[in-house]
C-alpha cells in the first residue's frame, strides 16, 4: 500500500521532527508494505517421515551386460535421471551399480567413447551408496548433502533395489508439504523483480 503524502507511518504530518521518522522513511516518496508472511517453524516430523513418501516409481534395471544406449533411451523415454544395474538385470538381483545422467556426460561424452558398444558394467558406479527400505527422509537429505549424490537407491534388507530418490523428489515433497508458503514466497520474488527491486 502507497503512503500518501502528508501523513506518516503513525498519523503525524511529514513536517514533524526528522527524529520522529524510521529509517526506511529517508529517500523516497513513497514506500510500499510487502505482504505479511506468518513465520513457520519447519516441522521436524516431516524429518521422521520414511523415504517411501518421496517415490512410488519402480526403478529401470538393468543387468551390467546390457548396452548403455538401451539404458539411455528407457531413461528418455522414462524421463529417469538413472538406471539402476542389479546382477542379473531382475528385480530379485542384487544392487550392483547406478548409471546415472552424470555418467553419460562424464564417462561417455566427455571422453568420447561410442555408446553403442559400451555395457553399462564398464561405465557404471559400481555398489554404490544406497539406503535401507524405512531409513528418514532426513537420512536422504544428510547423504544427498554429504555426498553430493542427485539419485539413491532404495534397497530391501536382502539389497534388492525398491526405488530410487530423486532431488526432484525432495523438492516435490517440501513444495507439497508447504505449499502455501513456497506460492507466497515465489509471488513476493516475482513482485519484486516487476518492481525492479
Amino acid at each position: 500500500m502507497m503512503a500518501r503524502p502528508g501523513t506518516g507511518r503513525r498519523g503525524g504530518s511529514m513536517a514533524g521532527s526528522t527524529r520522529d521518522l524510521e529509517p526506511d522513511d529517508y529517500g523516497d516518496e513513497a514506500y510500499f508494505d510487502e505482504p505479511h508472511v506468518e513465520p513457520r517453524v519447519f516441522d521436524s516430523s516431516l524429518l521422521r517421515q520414511p523415504a517411501s513418501v518421496l517415490s512410488a516409481r519402480k526403478p529401470l534395471l538393468f543387468a551390467p551386460s546390457d548396452s548403455v544406449t538401451d539404458a539411455m533411451r528407457a531413461m528418455q523415454a522414462e524421463h529417469r535421471g538413472c538406471v539402476l544395474v542389479t546382477r542379473d538385470g531382475s528385480p530379485a538381483g542384487a544392487l550392483a551399480g547406478i548409471f546415472t545422467e552424470r555418467d553419460v556426460l562424464f564417462r561417455i561424452v566427455d571422453r568420447g567413447r561410442n555408446p553403442a558398444t559400451l555395457p553399462l558394467g564398464e561405465v557404471m558406479t559400481p555398489d554404490p551408496e544406497r539406503l535401507r527400505v524405512g531409513q528418514p527422509f532426513a537420512a536422504v537429505l544428510q547423504m544427498m548433502h554429504v555426498g553430493g549424490f542427485r539419485h539413491i537407491p532404495v534397497v530391501d534388507e536382502e539389497d534388492h533395489p525398491l526405488f530410487v530418490v530423486s532431488v526432484r523428489d525432495v523438492v516435490q515433497f517440501l513444495v507439497e508439504s508447504f505449499p502455501r508458503e513456497v506460492a507466497t514466497f515465489a509471488g513476493t520474488q516475482t513482485q519484486r523483480e516487476r518492481e525492479g527491486a
